[in-house]
């Protein structure tokens, strides 16, 4: 069953708030394990959606991906630094 875009994403975003006290970045699978019966496509283009409205960003330790909410973590002082 397909995911329905709005509630997917505001499901994504309450999860990464409820973690934020220990947690700023996740990676993919955390957001797969949220929605078991999805493909992990259907997953990917939703948190593809949130990163092309500025809600998310992509970070990368240069050999992962992760995804965390903008404004929010420890490096947010340090991007848009160039």
């Amino acid at each position: 069953m397909p995911l329905e875009m709005e509630a997917a994403k505001k499901e994504i975003v309450d999860f990464c708030h409820s973690k934020s006290k220990s947690k700023s970045k996740f990676y993919f699978n955390d957001f797969t394990k949220l929605f078991p019966d999805a493909k992990a496509r259907e997953v990917k283009k939703i948190l593809t959606a949130l990163v092309n409205e500025g809600v998310m960003i992509f970070w990368s330790s240069g050999s992962t991906t992760m995804y965390g909410l903008a404004g929010e973590g420890k490096q947010t002082a340090g991007e848009g630094e160039g």
